[in-house]
């Protein structure tokens, strides 16, 4: 036989597959818990390639973000209409400990506020909390018809508009900077901010549908597992306890034979 001419000999027979393994047999679930602000603590479940050799779970699972209903989480479909961001920060056994990372509207509910005949009006602004958080809030407002209104149409004028965008600007401003981001979140849920706006801008035109409508977390300080342990209600005392009697233990003297 001609060297080099039967090539397939060294390589096994032809067409032999390669066994197909089930990408799911190497994969770990995992539990979702949202901070304690929230009604419903078990948010969901996430998957994750299990822990071999030097590639860690817990390193593939941190920093991932999560969009959850604000419905689900407080058991309120009122809140369908919002949308929550969560990071997970921190893996405890198989449960994934996750803080607040932004909040946006539905593309519908935005869709439906909309309407001809009326103007709108947006601000947005970065805010430093008091825990250090730097956090971008957008704002969104619409003009109403004043009760006895023969026109047809609701527009202000520029001049209006630039004052109710002051407006805005300040009361975001003065509201989430006098408190943390768990106190900011409980702000946002009820809408206090919208109603403020809505309140403060009477003299100038009569707005409706006045929502902070999204939040970007910009920047946020160094990681502190005591306050993300705060947030789900646990604390720094439940990881480990004292040992009885270990301050009034002493050391023996040492022996000069045994």
């Amino acid at each position: 036989m001609a060297v080099g001419k039967n090539k397939r000999l060294s390589k096994g027979k032809k067409g032999l597959k390669k066994k197909v393994v089930d990408p799911f047999t190497r994969k770990d679930w995992y539990d979702v818990k949202a901070p304690s602000f929230f009604d419903v603590r078990t948010v969901g479940k996430t998957l994750v390639n299990r822990t071999q050799g030097l590639r860690n779970a817990n390193d593939y699972l941190k920093n991932r973000v999560l969009e959850v209903n604000l419905a689900d989480l407080n058991n309120n479909q009122e809140d369908g209409f919002r949308k929550v961001k969560l990071q997970i920060q921190e893996i405890q056994g198989k449960n994934c400990l996750t803080n607040f990372y932004g909040m946006d509207f539905t593309s519908d509910k935005l869709r439906s506020l909309v309407k001809k005949w009326q103007s709108l009006i947006e601000a947005h602004i970065d805010v430093k909390t008091s825990d250090g958080y730097l956090v971008r809030l957008f704002s969104i407002a619409f003009t109403k018809r004043r009760p006895n209104q023969v026109r047809k149409t609701t527009y202000a004028t520029h001049a209006q508009i630039r004052q109710i965008r002051k407006k805005m600007f300040e009361i975001m401003q003065r509201e989430a900077s006098s408190c943390d981001l768990k106190e900011l979140v409980q702000k946002l849920m009820p809408e206090v901010i919208g109603k403020a706006i809505e309140k403060a801008t009477q003299g100038i035109y009569p707005l409706q549908n006045v929502f902070v409508r999204k939040v970007k977390i910009l920047k946020a300080p160094k990681f502190d597992l005591v306050k993300l342990l705060e947030l789900h209600g646990e604390s720094a005392s439940d990881m480990g306890k004292s040992v009885p009697g270990a301050k009034d233990f002493k050391e023996p003297a040492i022996l000069d034979s045994v």
